[in-house]
């Protein structure tokens, strides 16, 4: 349930999911994505997302439902899914994180989308993130970026903590024993950029830099040029610990990063 100050700010991008609603042309859709991309993930996910999907009991049979999902994330990390219409701003957006719930839309995508999406669908938001919401470290990461977010709205620093976020949680690789897998939930719900960031000789794979990240644009219409690689969720969630304002203001003035 969200609290009433923050439902109030959110009433008009609120929605439910219809269960009911989804065709078996929709379960299918979903079952075509989910056993394309488990087939390449099993050996480039990390293990955390794959512990995920399985505490989840996400599967290919039929689209999640969210009020299970929720049950099962309130046990392990108190987080919780609200389905939301589509885009919200981005203080809410970070208000929502900082409340350890997580927006997602319920619409699944027709197969004429199914390689590229210019909105995220129920397969991006939930295959894609809420498998890693299970996993303590992550889940603790990803309320403290909420909060991290509302203050650099306050600072004027959308642009930088947004890179941040692309950069970590949509787009992020990890270091492991069996090589560099995917965290980022970009890349976990793309068929395509799954293979690319972990197998292409193309892009750059750089140890994470937080005031190189926050230099670095992105594109949404293409696959990366840089993936940037942590070492572990625990280094990820101690580097963005400390209070950003110091970096927001040397970053600033500098000039962006392109690759």
């Amino acid at each position: 349930m969200l609290p009433a100050d923050l439902h109030e700010k959110a009433k008009n991008f609120l929605d439910e999911q219809n269960y009911a609603a989804y065709t078996p042309g929709d379960h299918e859709m979903w079952g075509m994505l989910f056993k394309k991309q488990m087939e390449i993930l099993k050996t480039r996910a990390c293990q955390e997302y794959l512990d995920g999907l399985e505490a989840l009991n996400l599967n290919e049979e039929r689209i999640p439902d969210y009020e299970e999902i929720n049950a099962i994330l309130a046990e392990k990390t108190g987080w919780e899914v609200v389905v939301v219409r589509g885009f919200i701003s981005p203080d809410l957006f970070f208000e929502f994180l900082a409340n350890k719930k997580f927006p997602a839309t319920a619409w699944i995508r027709k197969p004429e989308e199914m390689e590229y999406l210019e909105e995220p669908d129920i397969f991006h938001d939930v295959f894609g993130h809420v498998p890693l919401l299970s996993n303590p470290i992550f889940a603790d990461y990803m309320e403290a970026f909420g909060k991290g977010g509302m203050k650099a709205v306050k600072l004027n620093a959308l642009d930088q903590i947004q890179r941040l976020y692309w950069f970590t949680v949509e787009f992020g690789l990890i270091n492991t024993p069996n090589g560099i897998k995917i965290y980022g939930a970009g890349i976990l719900s793309s068929s395509g950029e799954s293979i690319y960031s972990v197998d292409s000789a193309i892009p750059h794979r750089l140890s994470l830099d937080l005031e190189r990240v926050m230099r670095t644009t992105y594109r949404i219409d293409e696959f990366q040029k840089t993936y940037f690689v942590i070492d572990s969720f625990e280094q990820l969630f101690d580097m963005t610990k400390p209070d950003f304002t110091p970096l927001y203001k040397k970053v600033a003035p500098l000039s962006t990063v392109h690759w």
